[in-house]
């Protein structure tokens, strides 16, 4: 019984690291990238669900249409994404605060640049805007923030469906701020916040123009509440 118990806990890691780094998927789309039936994926399904780690979501449109009864989309909650996490968002936490307490905010937006030009250090920024937008979402999925870049229309997307800090994040909208400059100056074109994991919303969005410009995060502090005094 310790094994099956044992390899039940890898295919449900699995299965929960499958869903961080996918777009909402299908039972079918999980079976295969985990290499089970659909009826196992199912049955670790519906515990998700109970216990909370686990919804049901829209489809992905960007997919192929398919004929028949449309399929059910799953994608994991904030509580389920949590659990794949890094488990360094106290430790941050606490060192976001200490540089606060020594030196103010303008000590903590240093530092919130400092660990932006960490994550994305290895981007060259080299091509035009679509590989400098792919480039960036490479260096953070490199980072665990599960990312890609799509295009939408005559623009781009950069999409993180996780946050390794994003509890820092609601604390110190800075570290957002960072970010979003920073991929500016390396793609060479203006990025517009739309979501943020770190606001409750259930993936990081950002639109980036393939017109040449500069950052503006007007947006980003219109969606970026602070939080003091906020319920979680």
């Amino acid at each position: 019984m310790a094994v099956t118990r044992s390899t039940d806990g890898e295919t449900r890691r699995l299965i929960m690291s499958a869903m961080l780094t996918s777009r909402p998927v299908t039972v079918a789309e999980l079976a295969e990238k985990v290499g089970i039936t659909p009826a196992g994926v199912r049955r670790h399904l519906d515990k998700l669900l109970a216990e909370g780690l686990a919804e049901l979501a829209e489809a992905d449109t960007a997919g192929p249409a398919t004929r028949g009864r449309p399929a059910k989309y799953y994608q994991l909650t904030r509580d389920g994404r949590e659990r794949n996490g890094h488990g360094y968002d106290e430790l941050a936490l606490a060192a976001f605060a200490e540089v606060e307490a020594l030196g103010g905010r303008d000590a903590v937006k240093n530092l919130a640049r400092k660990r932006a030009e960490k994550v994305l250090g290895d981007v060259a920024g080299e091509g035009d805007v679509d590989k400098r937008t792919h480039d960036v979402a490479a260096a953070f999925a490199a980072h665990g923030y599960a990312a890609n870049a799509d295009n939408v229309g005559s623009s781009l997307q950069l999409c993180q469906r996780h946050c390794p800090i994003h509890a820092v994040a609601a604390e110190y909208p800075e570290i957002c701020e960072a970010e979003h400059d920073l991929i500016a100056e390396l793609v060479g074109a203006a990025v517009s916040p739309l979501a943020l994991i770190a606001n409750g919303d259930g993936v990081c969005t950002a639109h980036i123009s393939r017109a040449d410009g500069t950052a503006s995060n007007a947006q980003a502090g219109g969606t970026h509440k602070e939080r003091s005094g906020d319920d979680d």
